[in-house]
């Protein structure tokens, strides 16, 4: 179990390393914001030297791993670098407001060949990607997904930092940089996080890791018992514009729930979160 103390995170899987990129305390009353961020890299230590790095001039509150594993950077009560150029709700420069966690996720990729590649070159398997369309924009891109010890953990620190400080707010950097950032993306659950920690709302008394929301673009889509075209069908044809909470992702296949749970061809599902 995490716990805050003296502004540092304590817990299992947890870790400090000093960031000299900061800017002192927060005022009084402050900081009442967390945003979310992608780190577009391939590791936490990747973002971690970026961080720790004075000639970069960038930092972060925390790093969350795919595995969950929480590396902290600067206090909480110390203003880190993770904002930029940036503005909401008639404010602006959101450095001085807010809290910045950083996931570890290489963000959009480019599709080559059967892959996708990263900016960075790397290339990830059609399973770790779907195909969906940023808030702040009209076309759709690919996107790794986030692991589910990633979105866990991000709401575990999201309840706990907002349990513990004057949290009004939950935001995407897209949100407040909407003009320059593309993150967290819209393969992060952000919307229910913040309906879950924000308003108290659950989903169908699930308090535990946060589904990614779909919508289905086909006229019809067939709900399969597994991943494959040959798998039973469990259940009548999804119609478009049906909902549905997708759990997992397989060779291009999305594992969803609506009445029933089962798997349908990711190509005819468009994300909403």
């Amino acid at each position: 179990m995490l716990k805050i103390n003296n502004h540092l995170l304590e817990g299992e899987k947890t870790a400090f390393i000093t960031s000299p990129n900061k800017s002192g305390k927060f005022i009084q009353g402050l900081p009442d914001t967390l945003i979310i961020h992608f780190t577009a890299g391939p590791s936490a230590l990747s973002a971690i030297n970026t961080f720790t790095n004075p000639a970069y001039q960038v930092s972060a509150h925390l790093v969350v791993d795919y595995d969950g594993s929480v590396t902290q950077l600067v206090p909480f009560d110390e203003i880190a670098w993770h904002a930029g150029v940036s503005s909401w709700g008639g404010r602006t420069g959101f450095n001085k407001y807010s809290i910045g966690i950083e996931i570890v996720n290489p963000g959009n990729l480019t599709k080559v060949g059967n892959e996708y590649q990263a900016w960075y070159g790397t290339k990830y398997p059609a399973a770790k990607v779907i195909k969906a369309v940023n808030r702040n924009e009209t076309k759709t891109r690919f996107w790794h997904i986030f692991s589910p010890d990633e979105i866990e953990k991000a709401m575990e620190l999201c309840r706990l930092l907002t349990d513990t400080y004057n949290i009004k707010y939950i935001l995407g950097h897209e949100e407040i940089a909407p003009q320059r950032k593309l993150d967290p993306g819209p393969a992060f659950p952000l919307n229910r996080l913040r309906d879950r920690i924000l308003n108290g709302r659950k989903d169908n008394g699930n308090d535990g890791t946060l589904p990614v929301i779909g919508k289905v673009i086909a006229t019809k889509l067939n709900i399969r018992e597994l991943a494959d075209t040959q798998s039973a069908k469990v259940a009548k044809a999804l119609v478009n514009g049906t909902q549905v909470e997708i759990f997992d992702s397989k060779n291009g296949w999305y594992k969803v729930a609506v009445k029933v749970t089962g798997w349908v061809s990711g190509k005819y599902i468009e994300i909403e979160n």
